[in-house]
């Protein structure tokens, strides 16, 4: 099992995001994601999202607050992934140029129309309405084909 983070900033009713084209063989390839990526050994969830979301983007975030965790049965073709999704809107420095993508803030009501994956179409709704959550996303070859959420009060 993969371990990640993710997580996406908020500023002014806007939303960070990634626009993933510059990667070779990269999976998320054209897609727009948050911010994030692998643990590495001994981190914390905490941990690794300032530490991703510094090397991806050039800001430090402050206090990012735990969203929820999401499960993805082999959704690289082998492996399950565990993402920690976060948010944060507390945050300095001034944003670089990425080698993953491009970087750019979205309008909140545009972050729906980007081309992202099914799944996030469903959990960005979450972040902002719900209380924690849980929840497993199964994907065959890039389509969705189910997912289940509990959230806790």
């Amino acid at each position: 099992m993969k371990l990640a983070t993710l997580c996406y900033i908020k500023k002014n009713k806007k939303t960070l995001m990634l626009h993933r084209i510059k990667k070779e063989n990269d999976m998320h390839e054209g897609k727009w994601n948050g911010l994030g990526g692998k643990f590495e050994d001994s981190e914390t969830p905490e941990e690794c999202i300032i530490r991703e979301v510094e090397e991806e983007s050039g800001l430090k975030i402050k206090k990012p607050t735990l969203k929820g965790i999401i499960t993805f049965p082999a959704f690289d073709g082998n492996e399950d992934w565990r993402v920690f999704v976060f948010t944060a809107n507390k945050f300095s420095g001034k944003l670089i140029d990425s080698d993953e993508g491009i970087l750019e803030w979205i309008d909140d009501k545009k972050l729906l129309k980007l081309n992202l994956w099914d799944g996030d179409r469903i959990f960005l709704k979450w972040l902002d309405k719900k209380p924690f959550f849980s929840s497993k996303f199964v994907y065959n070859k890039g389509r969705l084909l189910s997912h289940d959420v509990v959230f806790y009060k």
